[in-house]
């Protein structure tokens, strides 16, 4: 019958309405189906449709709505992460194949997007940091696939120039108050905006710019899916070797983060001149929201030492 749900709905936020549209507009009017919350959204709601019509497969997809209180008007969050996803799907990349873009809502409710379900599951510390950290490796080589995807000028009008972007907290030329509140951050935006725009000249390159644990998806020892490509953007690399280094180090796996860099060093022959700067710049996300970020004891020990780490790396190198 049609509309029959197989699963429950509870939270989904998806009306009955646009989930007969999204299966009418894939060629499955008359399926049914069901609808589960994914976990892992955090600026975004996420949910999962299950597909059953007679003769066919079954079928999963996603459906991908930005959250209002995180959009940002002058960034197309659903044709940058459409279109990122084209592009890496284009070249081999795991990421979830796109199908439906929803510019304005009018499928979904809320901007968005619609792709193709991919299994896999996130390797979250702290119970499985272990297990993760051995997986630096393999975390690592993906980013350097990643940062190797070609793309073209066209391509720019949709992704973030992560240049820019990437030290947004300089843009104003105002010390923002979540900084000031900060032991290092007066420290750090001083440094940036001396610094950043003395960085050395790299090839732009195509970049996640959210690229940690919670956006990475496995099956086994394999990665099976990057997700969450809504910030996509291009330029220094360092920027996401930066910010998965970051990761490592708060949840106590600098060894990780060494094994990570040099991997991915091994992979591109790439040497990074402006990873210290970088760093810096990566360190000022976790000031913006301290309490979601220090959840653990030694967290925010280990962020002081990073950032004490990369000050010493960027001055001693210059």
């Amino acid at each position: 019958m049609e509309g029959e749900f197989k699963l429950t709905t509870s939270g989904s936020g998806l009306s009955k309405k646009s989930i007969l549209a999204v299966l009418d507009a894939l060629g499955h009017a008359g399926a049914s189906y069901g609808v589960e919350p994914l976990p892992g959204s955090y600026s975004n709601f996420t949910q999962r449709i299950c597909i059953e019509q007679e003769g066919a497969e079954p079928r999963k997809i996603v459906a991908r709505r930005y959250n209002p209180e995180n959009y940002e008007e002058e960034h197309d969050k659903p044709a940058c992460e459409f279109q990122a996803l084209r592009l890496l799907y284009e070249h081999g990349i795991p990421a979830p194949p796109p199908l439906l873009l929803d510019r304005d809502g009018s499928l979904l409710g809320l901007p968005g997007i619609v792709t193709e379900f991919l299994p896999g599951s996130q390797i979250e510390p702290p119970t499985e940091a272990p297990r993760w950290g051995q997986m630096a490796a393999a975390n690592a080589r993906m980013l350097a696939r990643i940062h190797q995807t070609p793309f073209s000028d066209a391509d720019k009008s949709f992704m973030m120039n992560d240049d820019v972007e990437v030290a947004w907290f300089i843009k104003s030329g105002v010390i923002p108050d979540y900084m000031r509140e900060d032991p290092d951050g007066e420290m750090i935006w001083h440094l940036v905006e001396e610094h950043w725009h003395q960085r050395q000249l790299t090839t732009p390159r195509f970049q996640h710019t959210d690229y940690w644990s919670g956006n990475i998806l496995w099956l086994g020892d394999e990665i099976s899916a990057v997700v969450d490509w809504e910030e996509a953007g291009y330029g220094d690399p360092a920027c996401d070797v930066a910010y998965a280094r970051m990761e490592y180090f708060l949840e106590g796996l600098p060894e990780a983060a060494e094994i990570f860099l040099k991997v991915y060093q091994a992979e591109t022959g790439w040497q990074l001149p402006n990873l210290p700067i970088s760093e810096l710049a990566a360190c000022v996300r976790p000031m913006t929201d301290p309490g979601g970020w220090f959840t653990r004891s030694h967290m925010e020990e280990r962020y002081r030492q990073f950032i004490a780490d990369a000050k010493r790396a960027l001055l001693g190198s210059g």
